[in-house]
């Protein structure tokens, strides 16, 4: 998990009314619902999937040798069969299909899946998913509908980074820096769409791919309006221009009673958590660590300014992995014991009420990105609870630019998450030295635990390894964890064919989210 620092949303303090009408004709004024407009906070600063673009699959331009489905579990897809792994766990094999082609007419194969992960392991690339494959050593055609993958250590869940889309060899024959490919604005896939127009700052035009390995959409036409702003969104949805969109809840509430609408809440993995850096001379502090995990009053945080639309978070463990979820590792809302625990540490409260230990003052900035309106009513109300037990916060609502190079001395509300397996949620933020996390955080038994959890390959094994991980993490938390939230969307009910799913954070109108599996919608 990466702590995601979105764009800037400007969010107008006004409701959206509920609008009416017929389920026809669509956005675009079809009568046969073959095409569909969504609108998206976020555009695609590219559609390379080595740089970054659809991490967990869904792709509606790409395929992976896998894909993850509704309940989380994994199918083949550009593969034939499962990936197996070896009896050491040092190596996968994957069988291929050989019925699959490319948009451009080109013929899919192992040619293409060693290309594609042989540019990620290339440093002269700049592929900036290499981090989440650093287990990976190698790959290698073995015949002509099989390849392998070779790994430095067992690594349990690799299954689960092969929905990363492969790229046709030819656009990856070149070599050199990936910035520079034209697979970035004009990509080659074999998925269930192909881009056709794309106006960067404005929207994204696909078409069926219709000899796509699954057939040819019914929905033909899927157009992408990228609008920022949460309350221009909630207006042009009420005005018909969308088919589809994702809102806040309380945008989102003025849809509930409008005809040919729907309202849907998604469960996700998408984590909002508060940083604390071991730099910091506060943060830093074990005590204070755990007396602010206890001050926080998640509950309330979830009731009051979310709509009810989350989960509590204890650790960073997301709920929708419930096998790998121990129920007793919490902190309960307890003000007179954080203040206690701080006491005991010698942050003792002035005559202003505010706390001080051998000359330093009990004090930190958190940062949030500017205009995040979640983010940063979520960040108030952390100040008021830390400032209950006698800790001041100051709040700095930065761009994304400018938090950055402070993550290392000051704290940041951030987000993340992967609902799929755990490792992905938590290896990179809290393991030691792990290129993702943004304190500086370090356990030892922390470790040993996710050291364990990414290793070993028995399901029951790894349920106890990451059970260790939360019994270890409470006792000495690297962050405050809040709440994962919930995704809701607003959908004109022109089609069959939705299927609800948990979210991971990265979601949108090309890949999760309500509109998952566009592909097998059909019109009504």
């Amino acid at each position: 998990m990466r702590f995601l620092l979105p764009p800037v949303l400007l969010v107008a303090a006004v409701a959206a009314s509920a609008c009416t009408g017929t389920t026809t004709p669509s956005a675009e004024g079809t009568n046969d619902n073959s095409s569909i407009v969504l609108a998206d906070a976020v555009e695609p600063t590219t559609l390379n999937p080595l740089l970054g673009y659809a991490p967990e699959g869904v792709s509606k331009i790409f395929d992976g040798l896998v894909e993850h489905r509704a309940d989380r579990t994994l199918r083949p897809q550009l593969a034939a069969k499962a990936p197996k792994p070896a009896a050491d766990g040092l190596s996968w094999t994957v069988e291929l299909r050989d019925d699959v082609k490319f948009t451009d007419g080109s013929t899919f194969g192992p040619e293409d899946v060693v290309a594609t992960y042989r540019a990620l392991l290339d440093p002269a690339s700049g592929a900036t998913v290499r981090p989440e494959f650093a287990m990976l050593t190698g790959v290698e055609q073995l015949d002509v509908r099989t390849v392998r993958f070779t790994l430095s250590q067992p690594y349990a869940p690799f299954p689960d980074l092969l929905v990363l889309g492969i790229l046709p060899s030819e656009a990856l024959a070149a070599g050199g820096p990936l910035a520079a490919s034209p697979v970035n604005t004009a990509p080659v896939g074999t998925g269930p769409y192909k881009l056709t127009e794309w106006t960067k700052g404005d929207k994204m035009v696909l078409e069926a791919n219709p000899a796509h390995l699954e057939g040819a959409p019914r929905i033909k036409k899927l157009t992408v309006v990228f609008v920022p702003d949460d309350n221009t969104r909630a207006q042009r949805m009420q005005k018909g221009e969308f088919d589809g969109a994702e809102l806040p809840p309380r945008l989102a509430a003025g849809f509930a009673t409008a005809d040919g609408l729907r309202v849907l809440d998604h469960s996700s993995a998408d984590l909002r958590a508060i940083t604390l850096p071991t730099g910091n001379p506060v943060t830093g502090d074990p005590a204070m660590r755990l007396a602010l995990n206890l001050a926080v009053n998640r509950q309330g945080m979830i009731d009051n300014l979310l709509a009810g639309k989350g989960t509590s978070a204890s650790t960073p463990v997301p709920a929708v992995l419930p096998e790998f979820v121990d129920p007793d590792a919490v902190f309960r809302y307890d003000k007179a014991v954080a203040e206690f625990t701080l006491d005991q540490a010698g942050w003792v409260r002035g005559a202003d009420g505010l706390r001080a230990r051998n000359g330093v003052r009990a004090s930190f900035t958190l940062m949030y990105p500017i205009g995040d309106v979640v983010r940063s009513d979520l960040a108030t109300a952390f100040v008021a609870d830390a400032k209950a037990v006698g800790v001041d916060v100051q709040l700095a609502g930065l761009s994304r630019e400018a938090i950055v190079p402070r993550l290392a001395q000051d704290a940041v509300l951030g987000g993340g998450g992967d609902p799929f397996d755990p490792d992905q949620a938590l290896y990179r933020t809290l393991h030691t030295g792990a290129d993702g996390n943004p304190g500086g955080y370090t356990d030892a038994a922390v470790d040993a635990a996710l050291d364990a959890g990414r290793k070993l390959l028995d399901p029951a094994q790894r349920a106890a390894a990451y059970l260790q991980f939360q019994r270890s993490y409470v006792a000495a938390p690297g962050l405050v964890t809040i709440a994962f939230v919930a995704h809701t969307y607003v959908v004109r009910e022109n089609w069959n064919g939705y299927q609800q799913v948990v979210d991971p954070a990265v979601h949108g109108g090309l890949s999760w989210g309500p509109w998952w599996n566009l592909q097998k919608w059909t019109p009504k």
